[in-house]
C-alpha cells in the first residue's frame, strides 16, 4: 500500500504500526534474500519506536527505509563499503532523520547502495548486489539502487535516496518507482556522508506522486547545520499536486532525443509526452546547448570532491584500520587500500589527478566554467517553458555484470540526468511504461521532468498528471 492508503487504515484503526512493521519483516524475509535490497534492519528497535508513534502526525506510524549512507542513531552506516562495514556505528541522526521522526515517521531499515554512492547500478556495492524485481539478471539502477527495489518489491513502503548525478531518478526509472531530486539546498545534507558536496541532495523513492510530495512536506526546510541548505519557505506541496498541466509550456530538449537512445524508451517517453498535451499542456522544442559537455564536466568535478571528502577515511578516526603498519604512512595506504574498492579508488585517483598542480586550471577551473554554461542554459530555458521533459536513462536496466570491464560506457549511462546536478535544479522521474530490451521483457521506463530551482510544487503536479 501507499503511505496515503495505510494513513487512512492506521487512522481508522484498521491496522497498527506495529502490525506494518511485522508485515513488512515477513515481506523481506520471504523476498529480500533475492533482490539484496537490504543491508540490515532492526525490528525491535523499530516496534519500539512504533508503541509510541503519533498518528496525529503526516506521517504517523509509517516505517521509511533509509539508504546506507544517510546516518541513523544507534544503526549501521557502512555506504556499501567494508571501510566502514565493520566497526562504525552512527552516533546522530540525520537532519533528515529527525524530520522523519517529527512527522511521526519511523526509520526502518539500511538499504544497499553502490560503494559511497559510486555507481549507476548497485553493482559496485562491496558487500552485495541489488537485483532488479522486474528481472532478478538485471540491475536495479544506482547509487540508490536498494531504496528503489525495497519499494518496487514491496518490502519497503517508501524509502530515501541520494542523487549525486541521477542516483535516484535512474533507478526510479529502471524499479518503475517515483523518484525525487530536490533542488540543491532545499534539503539538508547534514548526516549524508558526503560524495560530491556541491552536487550531493536527499530525496524520496515511493510508490505514487502523492507520497514522494509528502516526504518532501517532512524533510525539507533550513536547517543551521547544513550552510549549503537554504534558508526560504517551504511551500505545501499537495495543495496544487492535482491541478494538471492546462495551460503550462513543457519544453523537450532535442539534445536528449537524439542517436542511442533504445527505441521502447524514445516510444514510451514520447507517449507520455503527447498524453501531456493532451490534457492541455503546451510542447515546445528547445535546446540545452551545453549538454553535450555534462558527462565530462561532471567526471571531473564530482571525483576531484570525492578526493577531497574521502581523505577523511584514513583508518585512525573511524573505519577499517589495517593491521600491522610499518609507520603511520603504511596506516594510512594499507587502511584505503584495504578498505575502498575499485570504482573508489578510480574515482580518488581522477580526483586528486585534476586538482594536483599544474592540472587544476586545465581540468577543475575550467568544468566549473562549462558548469555555469549549463546552468545558464536551463536558466534561459526556464524563462520560456515551466518544466522540461525527457528521458531519464537510453535504455531500461541493462544486464548485471554487462559493463564490468567498461566503466566509461557505465558513465555514460547518466548523460540525461547529470545536468541537474550541475544546475542544482530538481528532477523527478515517473514511471510511463514498459518496454522489451536485450532479452527483457515489460521492462520500466521512467519519464524525467525537470524544473526551476526549487519549483518541486510544479514538477509533482506534473508528474501527477503522468
Amino acid at each position: 500500500m501507499t503511505i496515503t492508503q495505510l494513513r487512512q487504515q492506521l487512522l481508522a484503526g484498521e491496522t497498527t504500526s506495529t502490525a506494518i512493521l511485522q508485515q513488512l519483516a515477513g515481506e523481506i524475509a520471504a523476498r529480500d534474500p533475492q533482490t539484496g535490497a537490504y543491508l540490515s534492519h532492526d525490528l525491535e528497535s523499530a516496534i519500539a519506536e512504533a508503541a509510541h508513534a503519533d498518528l496525529s502526525l503526516p506521517l504517523g506510524g509509517i516505517p521509511i527505509a533509509i539508504k546506507d549512507n544517510i546516518n541513523v542513531l544507534g544503526q549501521p552506516c557502512t555506504c556499501g563499503s567494508k571501510f566502514l562495514s565493520e566497526n562504525y556505528t552512527s552516533p546522530y541522526d540525520a537532519s533528515v532523520v529527525k524530520k522523519l521522526r517529527a512527522a511521526g515517521a519511523i526509520p526502518f531499515g539500511r538499504m544497499n547502495q553502490d560503494e559511497f554512492a559510486m555507481g549507476s547500478a548497485t553493482e559496485n556495492s562491496a558487500l552485495q548486489i541489488t537485483r532488479n524485481p522486474h528481472d532478478p539478471q538485471r540491475i536495479p539502477g544506482g547509487s540508490s539502487g536498494g531504496s528503489a527495489a525495497a519499494v518496487a518489491d514491496h518490502t519497503a513502503i517508501a524509502a530515501l535516496g541520494s542523487d549525486t548525478g541521477g542516483s535516484i531518478r535512474q533507478p526510479a526509472s529502471h524499479c518503475g518507482v517515483v523518484g525525487l531530486k530536490p533542488s540543491y539546498g532545499r534539503v539538508s545534507r547534514y548526516g549524508l556522508v558526503a560524495f560530491a558536496s556541491s552536487l550531493d541532495q536527499i530525496g524520496p523513492l515511493t510508490q505514487s506522486v502523492d507520497d514522494a510530495a509528502l516526504i518532501l512536506q517532512a524533510i525539507a526546510g533550513y536547517d543551521p547545520l547544513d550552510s549549503t541548505c537554504l534558508d526560504v519557505p517551504v511551500p505545501d506541496y499537495l495543495t496544487n499536486i492535482n491541478d494538471g498541466v492546462r495551460g503550462m509550456k513543457l519544453g523537450v530538449p532535442k539534445e536528449y532525443f537524439g542517436t542511442g537512445i533504445d527505441p521502447g524508451v524514445r516510444k514510451n517517453v514520447e507517449a507520455a509526452i503527447q498524453k501531456l498535451a493532451a490534457q492541455g499542456a503546451e510542447i515546445v522544442e528547445i535546446s540545452l546547448p551545453h549538454s553535450e559537455h555534462a558527462v565530462a564536466t561532471y567526471y571531473v568535478i564530482a571525483p576531484a570532491e570525492a578526493s577531497s571528502n574521502l581523505s577523511r577515511f584514513d583508518g585512525i578516526r573511524y573505519g577499517r584500520r589495517a593491521a600491522n603498519p610499518t609507520d603511520i604512512l603504511d596506516l594510512y595506504k594499507k587502511s584505503r587500500e584495504e578498505g575502498f574498492g575499485p570504482e573508489v579508488k578510480r574515482r580518488i585517483i581522477l580526483g586528486t589527478y585534476v586538482l594536483s598542480s599544474g592540472y587544476y586550471d586545465a581540468y577543475y577551473s575550467r568544468a566549473q566554467k562549462v558548469r555555469t554554461l549549463i546552468r545558464r542554459d536551463f536558466e534561459t530555458a526556464f524563462q520560456h517553458v515551466d518544466a522540461i521533459v525527457s528521458p531519464i536513462a537510453p535504455t531500461p536496466a541493462r544486464r548485471i555484470g554487462a559493463f564490468a570491464n567498461d566503466p566509461l560506457h557505465e558513465y555514460l549511462s547518466d548523460i540525461f540526468t547529470i545536468s541537474a546536478n550541475l544546475a542544482g535544479i530538481p528532477g523527478i522521474s515517473v514511471p510511463c511504461g514498459t518496454t522489451d530490451f536485450d532479452g527483457g521483457t515489460h521492462l520500466p521506463v521512467g519519464l524525467q521532468i525537470l524544473g526551476p530551482h526549487l519549483g518541486e510544487a510544479k514538477l509533482l503536479q506534473i508528474a501527477k498528471a503522468v
